[in-house]
């Protein structure tokens, strides 16, 4: 979700984002942010957060339509940068990542979006996930 903030907020590319975040030097100053970064990502956690990331960047006038459409009662231009990161982190793992669970990836979208956003931002992602999800993927 960091890294796709940065991606929407900086508008630059994705594989850029990648390069400066797993820099040893810099991946280890956010250690004193956040004990997630005491140690750089195994492998498979890697491989992760590099699919996740460059598929946002890749996808992002597809993702943000979604938001967009979803968004009922809000203006596109109103919703943080943070929400809007964190829905298209979900939409993204929803739609191009099978091995997780969408329960899973609206479940995460809401408990991150609990650390940074107000209960009815929290809501509202809550309400867009669900949304995009009966409305778009098949049953």
């Amino acid at each position: 979700m960091r890294l796709c903030f940065e991606i929407s907020s900086r508008e630059c590319d994705a594989r850029e984002v990648l390069s400066h975040f797993f820099d040893g030097e810099y991946y280890a100053s956010l250690a004193p942010e956040d004990k997630l970064y005491e140690g750089m990502p195994q492998p498979n956690h890697r491989e992760y957060i590099e699919e996740l990331v460059t598929g946002i960047g890749d996808h992002a006038p597809e993702l943000d339509g979604y938001v967009e459409k979803y968004s009922r009662g809000w203006k596109f231009g109103r919703i943080s940068r943070t929400a809007l990161a964190v829905m298209k982190t979900a939409m993204y793992e929803i739609l191009y990542m099978p091995q997780i669970p969408n329960g899973a990836a609206i479940n995460e979208a809401v408990q991150i979006a609990k650390k940074y956003d107000e209960p009815e931002t929290v809501a509202f992602i809550n309400g867009v996930l669900g949304s995009f999800v009966r409305e778009e993927l098949p049953q």
